[in-house]
């Protein structure tokens, strides 16, 4: 989805990101892409991010979380 402008960013369509990639509705599951837009759609207000944010984030790694939310500042600095 790396089209998808900041500007078309809501906090439900980023949230919708991060249940794909959590539930592995779109192919495999990847907790750390979820991470990432479960936090960049809490930045924007969508406060059910942050607590599926806090769920995947206990069956992460910390280097995996880290990596995630690495993800979601590039992603903040891109767009």
């Amino acid at each position: 989805m790396a089209a998808l402008g900041q500007e078309d960013a809501s906090g439900d369509i980023l949230f919708r990101l991060g249940m794909n990639y959590s539930t592995g509705r779109n192919g495999t599951s990847d907790l750390v892409e979820a991470h990432k837009w479960f936090n960049l759609a809490a930045m924007k207000g969508k406060r059910e991010a942050v607590c599926y944010r806090q769920e995947i984030a206990a069956e992460m790694s910390s280097s995996e979380v880290a990596e995630a939310q690495r993800a979601a500042r590039e992603w903040l600095r891109l767009h």
